[in-house]
């Protein structure tokens, strides 16, 4: 089914989304490439180690020269990256490398950068990620165009760009150029235990009040419904753009992303707060879960003190040590409001978790060189191994891995599947991170029944218009096909 999963993949999802594992920033990317609206920024790439280059080693990566790597150290783990650096020290004999995986991604990193003393490649992901569009009007990212037209460790006669499921590019880039490989694939939707469903003999719910009649069943148990990562408000973000996407189609998104005037004033916007709000407003939310960590609230959703969680699918890696060996991890989409202009089935899924090359890395031809590597087949099946995901890479899923796959993976996968090309993109996540700091304020505010639906979405439209005044701020623009 996973090797299907990336056959359909390239032909009907040229969108995809980030929502990386555990991380900040939940978008998608275009059918077509975003454009811009003003000046491109960005950095250009600069010239890497003066190794011998050829087909074999395009960069010209010396082996005397370091590595440095630094990984954000969340529902992915870092066992993943250790087994790319193994691969890297194989291919390049007598390299070292140093590693260093944690979650405070800007603590640690930001005063390397204003040193000028950045690691060699970074996965920037996390609630404390480096912002890639601030990272990137100041001049201090890699152009990765470099490695997309680098010859694949696979097959030299095919480019790196090709080896990538369709979408990988585009979610990268700012401008015209991409500046960030989105490497894990992943699936966004509502995680339950299939195991807890089929005893009780609850369904999957497929409209908004279906799911509203379940939750009220489920709280007449004494189980809390619902329960969100409440300290990180993105997670809740996507449910909310979801069903904004579902009930609105098309016009509503690109005049979001476009920052258009009054767009967050739309019927789809309002009619999907109030959906969301019902859960606060009802009580179907686990008590205290508004000042929850995403290992608490997934934890006390493992232990069975809620039957319904929003999540990306690093969940199932993230949430290993927890589980119980007969939860029975699984997930499905967003139920659907009335008048939804696309299908239940719709999902937001794609490319996210994104790998970055600073442009003042030292050993920059071996931070490109990482990158490849993982690129590579070898690369995207040890990531499925290691990580408990798919990855970005075309055709990396054996049978003899996909059968080893857990259960919360395969849903996913089933998931993404049965949603036909139908995938939620959205833009603004990554073009404007200040708006999304804004509006996860304001998601956080409504979840603690601190503001009501009327004041979230005037607190919205005020940040959109804050962001489409401010000319300091590069603007782009959605593409209309």
């Amino acid at each position: 089914m996973l090797i299907r999963s990336a056959a359909i993949a390239a032909v009907a999802a040229p969108g995809s989304a980030l929502a990386a594992g555990c991380a900040a920033g939940s978008g998608s990317t275009p059918k077509t490439n975003p454009t811009t609206a003003g000046s491109t920024g960005g950095s250009a790439a600069t010239s890497a180690s003066s190794g011998a280059a050829d087909a074999k080693n395009p960069f010209g990566v010396k082996d005397s020269d370091p590595l440095d790597v630094y990984v954000f150290k969340g529902g992915y783990g870092d066992d993943y990256a250790k087994a790319f650096e193994d691969m890297y020290k194989s291919q390049h004999s007598g390299s070292t490398v140093t590693h260093k995986g944690s979650q405070d991604v800007t603590g640690d990193l930001q005063p390397r950068f204003n040193a000028g003393n950045p690691p060699d490649v970074i996965d920037d992901s996390g609630a404390k990620q480096l912002k890639l569009d601030v990272l990137n009007k100041s001049g201090q990212l890699t152009n990765l165009d470099k490695l997309l037209d680098a010859p694949s460790i696979d097959d030299p006669s095919k480019k790196v760009r090709d080896t990538l499921l369709p979408g990988t590019v585009e979610i990268g880039l700012l401008g015209s150029s991409m500046f960030s490989l989105n490497y894990a694939f992943t699936v966004w939707g509502l995680w339950y235990s299939s195991t807890l469903f089929t005893k009780n003999g609850w369904t999957i719910p497929k409209t908004w009040d279906d799911f509203m009649t379940l939750c009220a069943t489920i709280k007449g148990t004494g189980m809390a419904p619902f329960c969100h990562q409440g300290k990180y408000p993105y997670y809740m973000m996507v449910p909310l753009m979801d069903l904004v996407a579902k009930n609105g189609g098309p016009d509503v998104m690109t005049a979001i992303d476009n920052l258009e005037p009054n767009a967050w004033k739309s019927d789809a916007v309002k009619n999907s707060v109030d959906a969301i709000y019902m859960l606060v407003d009802k009580g179907y939310m686990l008590p205290g879960t508004e000042g929850l960590t995403h290992i608490q609230s997934q934890t006390q959703w493992n232990q069975g003190k809620a039957a319904i969680i929003p999540c990306g699918s690093w969940l199932e890696n993230e949430q290993l040590a927890a589980t119980p060996a007969d939860f029975g991890m699984a997930v499905f989409a967003m139920p659907s409001l009335t008048g939804d202009k696309m299908p239940q089935t719709a999902i937001r899924a794609g490319a996210g978790e994104p790998f970055i090359v600073p442009a003042k890395a030292k050993n920059q031809a071996g931070g490109l060189e990482f990158l490849r590597i993982m690129c590579s087949k070898a690369g995207g099946a040890s990531f499925a191994q290691k990580a408990n995901s798919l990855s970005v890479v075309k055709d990396a899923i054996t049978p003899e891995i996909s059968a080893a796959l857990k259960p919360g993976t395969k849903s996913s996968n089933d998931l993404y599947t049965g949603a036909g090309g139908q995938i939620i993109n959205w833009y603004y996540i990554n073009w404007y991170s200040q708006f999304e700091t804004d509006l996860e304020d304001a998601m956080s505010q409504l979840m603690a029944n601190k503001i009501k639906p009327d004041e979230f979405i005037t607190r919205a439209q005020k940040a959109a218009d804050k962001c489409a005044a401010d000319s300091s701020v590069q603007k782009f623009k959605r593409p209309t096909t």
